[in-house]
């Protein structure tokens, strides 16, 4: 008889299992359920980019690409990063991805030894900690605060450098908590950084969801450009989550290393995705722009409704989620969210899904009609009311 517990490896048993994943597996087995929980856009992808996926099968364009993506698309997402945040780079600095999570992946595999530090704020995206300690990372949490509106600062960051740290990930704007960083953030983030021996993977998969706020790269400030692996993708802003296409961009040195990697792990991309994007950078800003406008109806519809229960809830300024303080429910995050389910039929995700800073809150994404977020929003006042304590 085989003893498992001899044959897999302890650092994969020991991974965090996705809070997100969980939730979303109860609400399959629930067809009454409303659910707020998964990060997906309810639009479909526009249509332009749809056809010309189905004129590259037309056309027979099924094999294999470079590892390293279609040379147009590359050069077409360095075309976009200068139109849109005046960044320039060379098409050989990019790398497509089949999706902007195995770029972060990449981009942590091909830095980390055992013992590395990386400096992770959290709430945050439920992969960064997985994929950091199954590379032999040490995650390094800095919690950022609703009094700040989950800004980490150059300060926060200094108190946890050390001299193992070997990079800081940056995601902003930032899922869960829908926060952004300021120019004046991000340039004495900047300043703490440029002349330190430390990589900062900045996850950008939300830059053109922000409100009020245009966003700006780290990549951009002084210094950094050649210390920064920027990831991005498809999925959010365009609506291709299906599609599975991200990218990293970033000094070549690194980008040939996670080429490497995702030559043996991946090969390559989906093809008829890759030439969709072609058409999704080139000829989609006004989709986008309309996604945005929706977005921030729902998102100030949402941020209204919730304060006016008593979950205090600060405005996020970017991607699709708002993060309510559910303390006063003298519940845990995960108990409200359990509770919300089992009794209104209403699925959210609890904040502690995101780190141990997320408890106290829940993550509700507004990634979906304004009639779907209106039910979804009565039932959590039924909810409140019955259940005041």
């Amino acid at each position: 008889m085989i003893n498992y517990d001899d044959i897999i490896s302890q650092k994969a048993k020991e991974m965090r299992p996705s809070g997100i994943r969980k939730f979303f597996d109860l609400v399959a087995e629930m067809p009454e359920c409303i659910s707020l929980g998964v990060g997906e856009p309810d639009f479909e992808t526009p249509w332009d980019i749809r056809d010309a996926a189905i004129h590259s099968l037309e056309k027979g364009k099924t094999k294999y690409t470079a590892n390293a993506g279609l040379k147009e698309l590359r050069i077409e997402i360095t075309n976009w990063l200068k139109r849109k945040y005046d960044l320039d780079y060379e098409y050989n600095q990019v790398m497509v991805s089949v999706g902007g999570s195995e770029a972060i992946d990449l981009a942590l595999r091909a830095l980390l030894e055992e013992g590395d530090e990386v400096i992770i704020p959290e709430p945050c995206y439920v992969s960064y900690d997985p994929i950091t300690t199954l590379t032999g990372g040490v995650p390094v949490y800095i919690e950022t605060k609703e009094e700040n509106d989950f800004r980490v600062t150059a300060q926060e960051i200094a108190e946890v450098i050390s001299d193992k740290t070997k990079a800081i990930v940056l995601s902003y704007p930032n899922n869960p908590t829908g926060a952004v960083l300021r120019h004046e953030d991000l340039q004495e983030i900047s300043n703490l950084l440029k002349d330190k021996n430390i990589i900062v993977i900045s996850d950008e998969i939300y830059s053109e969801l922000t409100y009020g706020i245009k966003h700006e790269s780290i990549a951009g400030f002084e210094g950094m450009k050649d210390k920064t692996i920027l990831i991005n993708g498809f999925s959010k802003s365009f609506s291709m989550t299906g599609w599975r296409l991200g990218y990293a961009v970033g000094p070549q040195e690194i980008i040939d290393i996670m080429i490497k990697i995702h030559q043996s792990c991946i090969m390559a991309a989906p093809t008829t995705s890759q030439y969709a994007a072609i058409v999704a950078l080139k000829d989609c800003d006004d989709d986008i722009e309309y996604m945005r406008k929706q977005y921030n109806l729902r998102r100030e519809y949402c941020v209204r409704k919730l304060n006016e229960m008593g979950l205090h809830t600060f405005e996020p300024r970017g991607a699709f989620y708002v993060f309510p303080n559910i303390t006063s429910s003298n519940m845990s995050s995960d108990e409200f969210a359990e509770a919300l389910l089992n009794e209104k039929h209403v699925a959210i995700v609890p904040g502690s899904a995101f780190g141990k800073s997320g408890e106290g809150f829940c993550r509700i994404s507004y990634a979906y009609s304004l009639e779907h977020l209106r039910e979804a929003m009565k039932r959590i006042k039924e909810f409140l009311e019955e259940n005041r304590r």
